[in-house]
């Protein structure tokens, strides 16, 4: 398995030490590497700060890293890796800057028609940096965010053609989505701290934090959180419930 996190608060205020306490508390999802990525709203589009690397959260981020990070906004990541090396480049999240500003992508989960997407991408020029599928996901999403009006736009286009199962949090310069495939094989909550929104994998990171827990996102829901209008929940993904599923193993982590 592993975990993912993220954060937005509408008030402005520092989440860096937010996003480190939240991944320390989902360390047992992963043990392999993590990383974080913060970004300010109110500054110029692209400003993204992250950390990762091989090790535990204590390890990779120090106190002198998380100290030198600022953001509203952020993502991160704890690793055990099902797709993909052991090694640095494969660590979360996954930034990428392109022309419609920045993106930063944590993922939990397979999908099982990556190749197909993957030669997709290569014929039309990608140039991959890592041996994992959460990259697909995230060249698919800057494709079509492109093309698109809005970064849930994008965001639809992009979960109509992957499959299998994952749980997503997507960091853009101004708004932070929550991703559930349509089968709720992987898990994802919802939780409120303050004016604070958090996605992450378990309940136990709003716990640390001292947030409430909302609900768990709905299997094929999309949820937004922007300042202008909170939560937004879009869930044309749902599939009916007895063709939903769960991962066994999840329900022994979360339970």
């Amino acid at each position: 398995e592993c975990g993912v996190f993220g954060i937005y608060d509408l008030d402005g205020g520092n989440i860096a030490p937010s996003i480190y306490y939240g991944l320390t508390s989902l360390q047992h999802r992963g043990q392999e590497s993590c990383g974080m990525a913060v970004s300010r709203t109110d500054g110029e589009r692209g400003n993204v700060q992250f950390h990762k690397d091989l090790g535990l959260v204590s390890e990779v981020l120090r106190k002198d890293v998380v100290h030198n990070m600022n953001g509203d906004i952020g993502s991160g990541h704890v690793r055990y890796s099902t797709t993909g090396e052991s090694v640095a480049e494969n660590a979360q999240p996954l930034v990428l800057s392109y022309i419609k500003g920045s993106l930063a992508l944590a993922h939990n989960g397979n999908l099982v028609n990556t190749e197909a997407l993957k030669w997709e991408l290569i014929q039309t020029g990608a140039i991959f940096h890592t041996t994992t599928d959460s990259e697909v996901i995230a060249f698919h999403i800057a494709r079509e965010r492109v093309h698109s009006a809005t970064v849930e736009e994008a965001v639809h286009k992009t979960v109509e053609k992957i499959h299998g199962g994952y749980a997503l949090v997507i960091m853009s310069p101004r708004k932070l989505i929550g991703v559930r495939d349509p089968y709720g094989l992987k898990p994802l909550c919802l939780g409120k701290r303050d004016n604070a929104y958090i996605l992450t994998s378990e309940s136990c990171a709003l716990d640390t934090l001292g947030a409430e827990f909302v609900r768990d996102v709905l299997p094929g829901e999309v949820v937004t959180i922007t300042p202008e209008k909170g939560i937004v929940s879009d869930t044309t993904m749902c599939l009916e419930k007895e063709r939903q599923a769960r991962c066994i193993f999840c329900l022994l982590y979360t339970s």
